[in-house]
């Protein structure tokens, strides 16, 4: 159990911090006037509610953005082995991407990018 006390004592720490700022935010605050356009747009009136639907045009391009998303993700880290582990490490790099082209030929072939 002693070993756990100087993580105890950090958390406790970190918790009378967070209590302070809360007091310190609470005491020093400034009340605002109450604005009567709401803040949803930038502070236009809204036209739409807040949690309205997307039209289903937006989902392909949502996921040919997050296949474009996951390629990066999987680039960065590729980036530091690939001195190391050489050749064998660029031919799965660009196996992997011609999955991906794959992915998003056939999509455009089958029309899921087409707008209309």
């Amino acid at each position: 159990m002693v070993e756990f006390v100087p993580v105890l004592a950090v958390l406790a720490v970190a918790v009378a911090l967070v209590l302070v700022g809360y007091a310190a935010s609470s005491l020093f605050a400034v009340e605002r006037p109450r604005i009567d356009v709401p803040t949803f747009s930038g502070g236009l009136p809204p036209t739409e509610h807040a949690v309205s639907r997307f039209h289903v045009r937006w989902y392909p391009v949502t996921m040919v953005f997050l296949a474009f998303d996951m390629e990066m993700l999987f680039m960065y880290p590729w980036t530091l082995v690939v001195s190391r582990v050489g050749v064998a490490s660029v031919i799965e790099m660009f196996l992997f991407l011609g999955i991906l082209l794959a992915g998003v030929l056939y999509a455009w072939r089958e029309g899921a990018l087409r707008w209309t």
